[in-house]
């Protein structure tokens, strides 16, 4: 039976039941457990934080990143959790802790400092790095989004500009200007002409324009009627500027969810818990202080599905483990 059951199993004896009627050695085991299990799953987050961090920042990560690497991370999270869970039964314990088995409660280690110490580290650090880190991964990401170019990379020496002038009317006109470019300060021009007839008189001005370092093509569109004399213009760059505002919105989303989900879940058993620390007798309701554990309960639930929905690199490697246990 996967440890998280019996948490779960051992927390409803402890709420359904009229009090810890269990011995003293068992709700130390469940205190450690709980505590362990609750701090993996944070500090998981923290790493899955910083693996993306680093993807996003370092190209060559993705090509240093092995088993091994990502083995030593899980290591140190277990490490981290284990001794922050332990620390209770290391001496760290309250003296009133027989006393609430008596009377039939079975809490975390009480002691003040042990709270603000366990509080910190399982979450207002945790969170503080996870919102830092995904701060730091969504400016990446959208510099790299706006550094995209808008079409095809030419090569230096093959830089070209086309101009094109078409008249429509009893007479169209063609004119086509091909600009090579011999040396880094002179071109060379070479028109071309084409003409036919035409009926309606309007007027198109076709400009594709590409610098010396980088490509970036700019479409207008200036079209002239006998009623109007205005140009009306359009650019792909707007329409660039379209798309790189929709995935900057896409990430925003992805990250706002998914930092949001943990700290709607977790936030008010911690407030409470620091709370309590600090104010002894600013205790909530015992019920309100189980709701509020049983909802960072369910931060475990909510994150494979909302890493398995906004991120296809989490939805195959799920995949992937699914079908691996699969009996055969």
């Amino acid at each position: 039976m996967p440890l998280f059951d019996v948490i779960v199993i051992l927390e409803y004896i402890r709420n359904i039941r009229t009090g810890w009627l269990l011995s003293p050695g068992i709700c130390d085991i469940w205190t450690v457990s709980d505590v362990l299990c609750c701090t993996a799953s944070i500090l998981h987050l923290v790493a899955i934080a910083m693996d993306r961090f680093w993807a996003v920042t370092n190209i060559n990560y993705i090509q240093a990143r092995n088993p091994q690497r990502i083995g030593i991370l899980i290591v140190i999270v277990w490490v981290v959790s284990l001794g922050i869970s332990m620390a209770p039964q290391l001496g760290w314990k309250d003296p009133g802790f027989m006393e609430r088995i008596a009377e039939g409660k079975c809490l975390v280690s009480q002691e003040p400092s042990y709270q603000i110490f366990a509080t910190c580290t399982t979450f207002y650090i945790p969170l503080l790095l996870i919102l830092i880190l995904y701060w730091r991964i969504f400016q990446a990401a959208r510099k790299r989004i706006r550094k995209r170019p808008g079409a095809a990379y030419q090569p230096a020496h093959e830089r070209r500009g086309i101009l094109r002038l078409i008249k429509t009317g009893p007479r169209e006109q063609s004119t086509a200007f091909t600009i090579t470019p011999s040396t880094p300060d002179h071109s060379s021009v070479s028109p071309e002409k084409t003409s036919s007839n035409g009926a309606n008189p309007s007027q198109t001005l076709t400009s594709t324009v590409t610098t010396t370092t980088t490509t970036t093509t700019t479409t207008m569109a200036v079209v002239t009627t006998p009623g109007t004399q205005a140009p009306q213009i359009t650019t792909t760059k707007k329409n660039r500027e379209t798309i790189e505002a929709k995935r900057e919105r896409k990430a925003a989303k992805t990250l706002a969810i998914i930092t949001g989900a943990f700290v709607a879940c977790w936030l008010p058993f911690f407030v409470v818990t620091l709370l309590q620390a600090l104010c002894s007798s600013c205790a909530p309701p015992d019920i309100l202080a189980s709701l509020f554990l049983w909802l960072g309960y369910f931060n475990s639930t909510l994150n494979p599905i909302i890493y398995t929905v906004f991120s296809p690199e989490f939805r195959q490697a799920f995949k992937k483990m699914l079908r691996c246990s699969k009996p055969r």
